[in-house]
């Protein structure tokens, strides 16, 4: 395409350094979130016993020791990290191949449903890398005894449950993820256009970007927040003889009903809202770093 052309040429190398800048984002906040994810997903799993965060804090380091809220950090860092590649990566190939298809003006006419596609294709990937380290990382947090950190946790479940135990977590990891990750990259995009229409000209774009991430976040975490609790029950929960994964999320969600669907939402709010507006404002930095040409820019679409 021309110089003029609104959509750039990547290559292999634009596309790696679009991986490396979301694996170093998503990796550095959700590791550095570890100790407020541990209070969420004990407040999931026993909310009769967890009920705040202040509480819980206090609770968990009561019985357990300071140390306790950094339970799962090793296969949460490493997880992420792979996860981010995948999920910031993915979604600029998938986007571009998309723009490529229908032509850019097109794009642009249904840039909603360019952005709905590329963040769900992209997460299905990222989801198949992370499910056995979130596998191990819940069942760290939810059973402190049960093995003292990453591999000795990975090592176990391999050897007592088999392979196939890391993933029996993926389904409910998809219904969470995916219109988790639609709803993060969409908000984004559509709050970064909405924002840039109202900012002067030279605003702070760090500023721009943690406040377009905030309101990502948040609507993220409200529209997965079901499917996260379900997850944590699920990595807890053994399956009946003959027992579906499928037939397990029904019970569960018959269980937990709708008010228990959402428990510990205020503190994944806090937790969800700050990484997400962390990881885009990390991801535009590096990028920038790393002279990485602008991605695709749909904004200027009538709708």
């Amino acid at each position: 395409m021309s110089a003029d052309s609104p959509v750039p040429n990547f290559t292999i190398g634009d596309y790696a350094k679009f991986a490396l800048a979301g694996a170093i984002g998503c990796g550095v906040t959700h590791g550095s979130m570890t100790p407020i994810d541990v209070i969420k997903t004990r407040i999931q799993l026993e909310p009769t016993v967890y009920k705040s965060m202040g509480q819980s804090a206090k609770l968990i380091v009561g019985k357990e020791g300071a140390g306790a809220l950094l339970t799962g950090l090793g296969p949460t860092i490493l997880g992420y990290s792979t996860q981010g590649a995948f999920k910031f990566g993915g979604y600029e190939v998938f986007k571009k191949a998309f723009v490529d298809v229908l032509g850019y003006e097109t794009a642009c006419e249904y840039k909603n449903s360019i952005y709905i596609g590329s963040s769900a294709i992209a997460e299905f990937f990222a989801d198949i890398a992370l499910c056995p380290l979130e596998a191990t990382r819940i069942r760290l947090v939810s059973q402190p005894t049960f093995a003292n950190g990453l591999v000795g946790g990975f090592s176990r479940i391999l050897k007592e449950e088999g392979a196939g135990s890391f993933y029996a977590g993926f389904t409910p990891i998809l219904f969470k993820q995916i219109p988790y990750n639609i709803a993060k990259f969409l908000t984004y995009e559509r709050a970064t256009e909405t924002i840039n229409s109202v900012a002067p000209a030279g605003f702070n774009k760090v500023v721009k970007d943690l406040a377009a991430g905030v309101i990502a976040g948040c609507t993220a975490a409200i529209v997965s927040q079901p499917a996260d609790t379900l997850l944590s029950k699920v990595n807890k929960t053994k399956k009946a003889p003959g027992q579906s994964t499928v037939g397990l999320l029904i019970q569960l969600a018959k269980e937990l009903g709708f008010k228990g669907s959402f428990a510990g939402l205020p503190t994944r709010l806090v937790m969800v809202g700050t990484l997400t507006s962390l990881q885009f404002t990390i991801y535009g930095k590096l990028k920038a770093s790393l002279g990485t040409p602008a991605a695709i820019n749909l904004g200027g679409a009538k709708h």
